[in-house]
């Protein structure tokens, strides 16, 4: 009789188990997928500069903002399951009208520009291979479009987990190299920053593409639109911490790899693809391979996200129908706005100087980070409102730790614009 209780009990431990796991398999992709979509072409450009210029120096700053990312994710993704809303529609419900104008517009215009970055990554990865940018644009860009407008939501988050697989490229690179782990143990543990403008530049950019606006808004639509309740929440939480790990190793190998190789040689790079063909010389043709092929993965991913989340905010933000699964005449706004936003990104890495358009690129990406404080605070106010959240509102733990954040991206903010002023 004992011996029966005790088989009964394993099997349905174990089959608690298995429950579990498939509920967590049927909620993942929010967290890991948002994640990854910040390490996008100016997210890899970002780290590749940062270690081609400082080393590992800033190494410390990219563990502080993914403990960041980490936790800000957790309450956008908390708040979406718990008020069925999206960031933006809370906002204008929470603020009002014009400061969802304010934000909307300062989002359409980061990640307007932020898209067409996402395209020059595409094509110049591709280009690597030999293929022009007249070719690879605009058939990238006609199969997003089909992708979300034919599609439904589960087709368009398996295709996104696939591009996720082009993010290995970056750790076998590291391995491949064989960089010195102890010089980048210790600059993941000892804290430096250069008191001069580019560096607080990098630095800004380093916290602004790690948590980037778009992220936020992105991810909270994605669990409404997935419809994942309060009662499945604590799978998703795992999702997202999964998410904001494994983001924060993808862009530590990155810098791992422009630190080991570019920086000791003193190879000045504008964009990562002048990372990928510097690569070569100094550390083999499969390096420069592997490395274009994850900025091809990442800036189709980001490309699919990025516009997808602008979409999402500025319709939420103003109460017209969105979603993956709807069409243009379900929901026109919706739609429109995704197809624009790739016409118009495409069509600028097409038509317009490739100078100019890297140029674009950084100063999107500081842009980023210079909105990065406002839309910290409105989701630190928002997910503590206990009229809002009831008991799900944030915890000491969390206030403190979200506050922490929004503290060191304003800090920083502040030292770039004193910087610029000062002529440092």
């Amino acid at each position: 009789m004992t011996v029966g209780r005790a088989l009964r009990a394993v099997r349905r431990r174990t089959a608690r188990r298995r429950a579990a796991f498939l509920a967590f398999f049927l909620v993942m992709g929010p967290g890991i997928i948002t994640g990854f979509a910040g390490n996008d072409a100016g997210g890899v450009t970002t780290y590749t500069s940062v270690g081609a210029h400082y080393g590992y120096a800033l190494l410390w700053l990219l563990l502080i903002s993914t403990a960041g990312l980490a936790v800000i994710q957790e309450m956008c993704a908390r708040m979406g399951a718990v008020t069925g809303k999206g960031l933006s529609d809370l906002i204008r419900e929470r603020f009002g009208v014009r400061w969802t104008i304010v934000a909307m517009l300062a989002l359409l215009v980061a990640n307007g520009i932020n898209v067409a970055a996402e395209f020059a990554g595409i094509a110049a990865s591709l280009r690597l291979l030999g293929v022009p940018p007249i070719v690879s644009v605009p058939v990238a860009g006609l199969a997003i479009w089909a992708l979300v407008v034919f599609f439904t939501y589960r087709v368009v988050e398996r295709t996104l987990f696939v591009l996720l697989l082009a993010f290995l490229a970056y750790p076998l690179s590291a391995f491949i190299i064989g960089p010195d782990w102890g010089k980048v143990a210790e600059g993941l543990t000892i804290p430096s920053l250069p008191p001069e403008q580019a560096a607080l530049l990098a630095a800004l950019a380093l916290v602004g593409t790690t948590i980037t606006p778009y992220m936020q808004f992105y991810i909270q639509s994605s669990i409404v639109d997935k419809g994942i309740d309060r009662d499945r929440y604590r799978f998703v939480r795992l999702d997202v911490l999964v998410g904001a790990v494994l983001t924060g190793l993808s862009g530590l190998f990155i810098v791992v790899v422009a630190g080991a190789v570019l920086f000791p040689s003193g190879v000045v790079v504008g964009t990562a693809a002048d990372a990928a063909a510097a690569l070569r010389p100094l550390a083999g043709a499969q390096a420069e391979l592997l490395f274009g092929m994850g900025l091809f993965g990442a800036s189709m991913l980001a490309a699919l996200v990025m516009p997808l989340s602008t979409s999402y905010a500025i319709c939420e933000a103003f109460g017209w129908e969105s979603g993956i699964s709807h069409d243009f005449g379900d929901a026109p706004v919706f739609m429109g706005l995704f197809t624009l936003l790739l016409v118009v990104g495409g069509a600028f890495v097409v038509l317009f100087p490739e100078d100019l358009l890297i140029e674009l690129i950084l100063v999107s990406q500081a842009v980023q980070g210079l909105l990065l404080p406002v839309v910290l605070v409105f989701i630190l106010k928002l997910a503590g409102d206990r009229a809002l959240m009831g008991d799900a509102a944030n915890g000491p733990v969390a206030r403190v730790l979200g506050w922490g954040m929004a503290a060191l991206a304003s800090a920083l903010s502040v030292l770039y614009v004193l910087a610029g002023v000062l002529g440092l």
